[in-house]
């Protein structure tokens, strides 16, 4: 008999992460004026590290449609059918790993998702520099971003690594299983 996996984490992770992504960029929407930025570390980094205050309209790395309603539509409808989705595929989990990343991608959706309701745009504000071998900079992000990342990572590795245990055998072959009958008759 299979057990049933326990998804309450999920829903646990889901609201740390909301919470964390919310002050975050609350933080950053009161201390750090549009589109400026402020240095992290700078005497160690340099400009390696910057806390830079961006409102996103479009998707990952800035992309979408040439206009801001027409984002704002598209990707809050987008996010509400993945979390009906994401919800779904929690429910068939059959490792951890899964209920820890779709509790990872279940409060990055939110804490985006609020910000588009709310805002128009989400807030973004970590900003790190790279080695120039692919971009100048790396595409500014935040807690929510990270999180969907990270658990598309972990679901990667469940993907590639983690292999289902064996399905459950009977300790006594078939063939070799005693009839019932056999127990009731009397010596």
């Amino acid at each position: 008999m299979k057990t049933k996996l326990k998804i309450a984490p999920a829903y646990l992770i889901m609201m740390i992460v909301l919470v964390v992504d919310q002050i975050t960029k609350l933080l950053v929407r009161t201390n750090i004026e549009l589109y400026h930025s402020v240095p992290v570390l700078a005497n160690l980094f340099g400009d390696t590290f910057l806390l830079t205050h961006v409102n996103n309209t479009g998707a990952a790395f800035s992309l979408g449609f040439s206009s801001d309603v027409v984002n704002r539509v598209f990707f809050i409808a987008t996010t509400c059918i993945a979390m009906i989705f994401i919800v779904y595929l929690l429910y068939q989990s059959t490792h951890r790993i899964q209920v820890v990343a779709f509790g990872l991608v279940m409060g990055g959706a939110l804490g985006n998702l609020i910000d588009r309701i709310l805002l128009g745009g989400v807030t973004d504000f970590i900003n790190v520099d790279f080695p120039d071998f692919i971009m100048h900079r790396f595409p500014i992000f935040n807690v929510a971003d990270s999180c969907i990342f990270i658990a598309v990572c972990l679901l990667i590795i469940d993907l590639f690594f983690i292999k289902d245990a064996p399905a459950a055998k009977s300790e006594i072959p078939a063939r070799e299983q005693i009839p019932q009958d056999m127990y009731s008759k009397e010596i």
